[in-house]
This record gives C-alpha cells, structure tokens and sequence, in this order.
C-alpha cells in the first residue's frame, strides 16, 4: 500500500460528463492511467451545474436541455509523482482545466484486503 503522510499536490481536472477518449468516458481514462501510474489515489466527481471557457452553463435541472454536466477529478500524492503524471494529462484533456494546489495529507488509511476493515483501531 502507498504510503502519503505530510505535504502533497493535489491535481483537479475539470471536463464535461460527454468527453470521450477512444469511445469511453474521458474521467475513467484519467483514473484507470493514475491508477496504473502507481498514485495514491483518485475520485471523480459530478457537478450539478457549471460552466467553463465556452460560456455554456451545464445544468441538471430538469427543464435544462444540457445534459453534459462538469466532471471533477482529484487526484493527490507526492508533488514528484503528480508532476510526473502531467504529461499524460496533457495528453488527454483537450478542453478544460486543470489546476495543482499544495496540500498537506493528514490521513491517508486504506482498507485491510482481506478482513475488510479500516486501519482505524477500536470498534468499527
């Protein structure tokens, strides 16, 4: 298992629900390449509503005709290792966004593969 504790990057990557890559979903290229790339770790998230360099405001709501809401991708580990990974990035995303920003890792505990329990000792 990695091991993160004390400072990192943080990478986010911001693209629509409907950008593809080679037919699939552009967010599980992004974290199947962190995944194999050895990170830490990578959680995409979906907006309800949003707009970016075009100006189109992406909503869920019910009466709106855009159904291609913003995607949010957060990818953290040691600054050597993200920026390392940039170049795929850059690869990638054609439109969008992406930023780094420092951050300090806390806590960082997966769960034990086979008894299925958290690193959290005591009671679950």
């Amino acid at each position: 298992m990695t091991r993160l504790t004390g400072s990192a990057l943080r990478v986010t990557i911001f693209i629509g629900e409907n950008d593809v890559w080679h037919h699939k979903p552009l967010y599980t290229e992004i974290v199947h390449r962190a995944h194999a790339a050895g990170l830490a770790g990578a959680s995409v998230f979906r907006g309800i509503e949003g707009f970016g360099a075009s100006s189109l405001i992406h909503t869920s709501r019910l009466l709106s005709l855009s159904e291609d809401l913003p995607v949010a991708i957060v990818i953290v580990d040691t600054e050597d290792r993200v920026r390392a990974f940039l170049p795929q990035l850059d690869e990638l995303v054609g439109e969008g966004l992406v930023i780094l920003d420092g951050c300090e890792v806390i806590r960082y505990v997966g769960r034990d593969a086979e008894s299925g329990k958290t690193g959290k000792k005591g009671k679950r």
